[in-house]
């Protein structure tokens, strides 16, 4: 007879010894000391930051808006797989306190991203509005509860098909948090509290009714299970090979001026196909934008130089790291072996382009420094990143590059 709690109990399991094993590796390995780095000096520099702000700063909406983007954020942990919709769609009136279980998994995992980001910003919310630092717990307690609020309208709505229907709930929702969170890390009246949390309810109540009488979205939540998985895989696949990772390819017809700078030549064979790997496929052309974005952002605050060139060559060094899966994105396709070219043409294609790439985001930091008038650390950055961008291309990266 079927039992959905031993269901939950059989998905759980995998899922933990799944990722378990791909954690081992994550933790093990040396860019987590790197991030710790970059952590340790963000919050420093945040420090310091919070000793300059004056009682009119904006911290109650600062903080209303970053805890309102985590909030309405609300994606649930299914553990659904291809096969489900044939064999569990037959069961979908079972399985109720099965899909009870995942949210309330969503919900305890999530609750940890609320208790980090709330310790990041409780030193802001203390200093301008005087607030005591006992006050975390009712306040972690409070935001917990919203966003249970969330995921079960989240859980709602994830039975329409439409788009537009999510995209309308996400924007409602995000409103609401964020004028309920400015009311209470503003110290309003409970009555101003009050009533966005009682629109929060009202919400519910209406996409409880609404889907009353619909099924649940199969085809839905099993992408967004693979698409969530495939992110973790991602992840671990910078430190150990992962099987399971599936790869996605989508046309950015706006980078087609970058992958047409490599002609058609048979020399560049390689030069084409991993150019346009990294333009549209997986997530590495994101990789690159994020990582460009974030330094140059903690470039443009940081005012200590040698600090600058340091930050700086780190996220070179993780932007070089993640984009070494690139050598063996199409380890698996026989295909690419029929080219009559050498190995040595394509582990040459492929350096160029890492090189060229982390070449170019040294000059977008470089850029972003002498922006601030600082010519000779500007100048120094630029030297620094391509040296270093030269010893980890041509040295560092040679005992990954496999064939």
């Amino acid at each position: 007879m079927f039992n959905p709690q031993n269901l939950w109990r059989e998905r759980f399991s995998a899922f933990s010894k799944e990722t378990g094993s791909y954690l081992r590796y994550i933790f093990n390995g040396h860019l987590v000391i790197v991030v710790l780095f970059l952590l340790g000096t963000a919050a420093f520099y945040y420090q310091e930051w919070i000793d300059t702000l004056q009682p009119d700063f904006p911290a109650a909406w600062v903080t209303a808006l970053i805890l309102a983007a985590v909030l309405t954020y609300s994606p649930i942990q299914t553990f659904l797989t291809e096969a489900d919709k044939i064999f569990l769609l037959p069961l979908e009136t079972k399985l109720a306190d099965y899909f009870r279980k995942s949210r309330i998994f969503s919900l305890s995992l999530q609750s940890y991203l609320l208790l980090l980001i709330l310790a990041v910003l409780m030193p802001l919310h203390v200093k301008v509005h005087g607030a005591d630092f006992k006050s975390f717990f009712i306040l972690l307690l409070v935001v917990v509860l919203i966003k249970m609020v969330n995921i079960m309208i989240r859980w709602k709505v994830l039975h329409f098909i439409e788009s537009s229907t999510k995209l309308t709930d996400s924007v409602i929702r995000f409103s609401v948090n964020a004028v309920l969170l400015y009311f209470l890390f503003s110290g309003a009246h409970l009555v101003f509290t009050a009533i966005p949390a009682v629109i929060l309810g009202l919400l519910y109540v209406y996409y409880k009714k609404q889907t009353k009488d619909k099924g649940l979205k199969w085809e839905q939540l099993i992408e967004d299970e693979e698409r969530r998985m495939n992110g973790f895989y991602r992840v671990a696949n910078l430190f150990t090979d992962v099987p399971k990772l599936r790869d996605r390819t989508k046309r950015r017809r706006w980078l087609d001026w970058l992958v047409n700078i490599v002609p058609y030549r048979q020399d560049l064979t390689f030069s084409q196909l991993y150019l346009r790997t990294f333009a549209r496929a997986g997530d590495y052309f994101g990789l690159f934008v994020r990582l460009t974005f974030i330094g140059g952002a903690a470039l443009y605050f940081l005012t200590y130089g040698p600090g600058q060139i340091l930050i700086a060559l780190l996220f070179i060094y993780l932007t070089g790291f993640q984009l070494l899966p690139l050598w063996n994105h199409h380890e698996n396709k026989l295909w690419i072996n029929l080219y009559p070219l050498s190995e040595k043409v394509r582990k040459k294609s492929y350096t160029t382009l890492l090189f060229t790439i982390l070449t170019v985001q040294s000059a977008l930091f470089a850029a972003i420094v002498l922006l601030k008038g600082d010519w000779f650390f500007g100048l120094l950055l630029l030297a620094a990143g391509i040296a270093f961008s030269l010893f980890f291309v041509y040295f560092y990266s040679q005992r990954k590059l496999k064939s």
